[in-house]
Order: C-alpha cells, then sequence, then structure tokens
C-alpha cells in the first residue's frame, strides 16, 4: 500500500497487509530489548515486527541488517548513509527506506481508516484546516478527512525531525488535502490524492535551501489511511 506512494529509490518492507509477507515473531537485538522490557506484549510484538520491516529493507539495500534504535524524542537512529520512516497500527505496520543520495528525508504514517476519537480534532488542525476538511466531507463524503489530516502531521513531523532535530507542533504546519479523481462516494473502498504541508516555522535547510513546504501523498485502502512524504536530496527541485 505505502510503496505505491513512493519513489522507486524507497524499499518499503510491510507486514498485516494482504499478499504482504508475514514475520511472525520477529527476534528483538537485545540492544532493542531494553527499550521494550517491560512494555506489554503488543507493544513489543509491534516493535519488533516494525524493526523486522527495517532489516528486511536494509538488507535490499544491501546494508548489514543490524538494531534500530529509538534516538531522541524516540526517533529512529538509522546506519550511515540511509534515511527512513516507520509506521505501525492495529494490524498494518511498515519501513520505508532509502539512501541519503536519494532522500534526504522520508515520513510515512499509516491509521485505521475511520473517524478520530472525539475531542483530537480541534487538538490537532488550525480553523482553516478544519474549514478545508468540512468542505472535503461535504464533496467526498465516505472518506474520514479528519484522520487523514492527522497522519499527514504525523509524517510530516517524522519527515521534519531528522533535518532540524526540533519538535515541530501540530499548529505549526498547515497541511492542504488534495483528492484524487472521484469514485462512487457511497461505496468508498479505496482512494488515493496529495497534500501539501506549509510550515508555518521556519524550514529545515537542505543543501543550502530553506524548505517553505513538504509534498505528500495519501492513500485509503484496505481499511487503513496512509500518508507519505519523501524529501528530495540536495540540488533536487
Amino acid at each position: 500500500m505505502i510503496d505505491k506512494l513512493l519513489p522507486e529509490a524507497v524499499v518499503v518492507e510491510a507486514y498485516g497487509e494482504e499478499g504482504v509477507r508475514e514475520f511472525g515473531d520477529a527476534p528483538l537485538h537485545p540492544e532493542e530489548e531494553v527499550f521494550v522490557a517491560r512494555a506489554v506484549l503488543k507493544r513489543r510484538r509491534e516493535f519488533a515486527l516494525v524493526r523486522s520491516c527495517a532489516r528486511h529493507a536494509m538488507d535490499k539495500l544491501g546494508v548489514p541488517p543490524q538494531p534500530v534504535l529509538p534516538g531522541e524524542r524516540g526517533a529512529p537512529r538509522w546506519p550511515e548513509g540511509l534515511t527512513g520512516s516507520m509506521t505501525h497500527c492495529e494490524g498494518y505496520g511498515a519501513a520505508a527506506l532509502a539512501r541519503t543520495a536519494e532522500l534526504a528525508s522520508l515520513g510515512i504514517d499509516a491509521e485505521p481508516h475511520e473517524p478520530l476519537p472525539e475531542g483530537v480534532l480541534p487538538v490537532v488542525a488550525l480553523p482553516a484546516e478544519t474549514e478545508r476538511l468540512r468542505r472535503l466531507d461535504g464533496e467526498r463524503p465516505g472518506i474520514c478527512w479528519d484522520r487523514l489530516l492527522f497522519s499527514a502531521k504525523e509524517s510530516v513531523y517524522k519527515a521534519w525531525f531528522p533535518l532540524t532535530r526540533k519538535w515541530l507542533d501540530f499548529s505549526e504546519a498547515d497541511i492542504d488535502l488534495h483528492p484524487g479523481p472521484a469514485t462512487d462516494a457511497a461505496t468508498v473502498t479505496a482512494a488515493q490524492g496529495t497534500f501539501r504541508a506549509r510550515l508555518l516555522v521556519p524550514g529545515p535547510l537542505v543543501g543550502g535551501r530553506r524548505l517553505t513546504h513538504f509534498d505528500g501523498r495519501w492513500t485509503v485502502e484496505h481499511g487503513l489511511a496512509a500518508t507519505v512524504i519523501a524529501v528530495p536530496p540536495a540540488g533536487s527541485r
């Protein structure tokens, strides 16, 4: 699912999606065990499975599989020369990796395709975003636009942090979701589109050029909503 949204240079490994590998009880490296030693079984399994995905992706890139340890603010620490992102939700997880010569940064996120819990949207959405969601709900019912907005904000942060090493609040990026070609709204099972995240604080410098926005893509299928951002390397336009 996520792999269809990303450039060819990105290697994606996933579990839980129809037609993709099942990793079973993926083993953890001893260094990783420390971070989930007291976690409940569900958390341990998700932590292990998504790292197994990451190691399979490393192998495909010709990099010896190795531990993926949480670093500052929980961001995964990737081997030298790689950039990547991981995501997991109920029944699904994925890791996306690329060489830093091909991409400056990556952000991926997957969520259940269902409305956000009550009270969450006012916390994460700007007034302008809320107004655009109302319009999208009217034009394209059947898609949980609030959940897509939340997912896009998660992907923005995952792409932002490796480039800045700074926190980015929900209110510091303005997301504009764009739907793809219309489908029968009464029977929506899959849909795709794009989005732009306008940064409301000074953006990261990539190759001496300050970014003012991130462009991304989204999809809804198999009961999931997913978003991705792939930041081009220095010198790309």
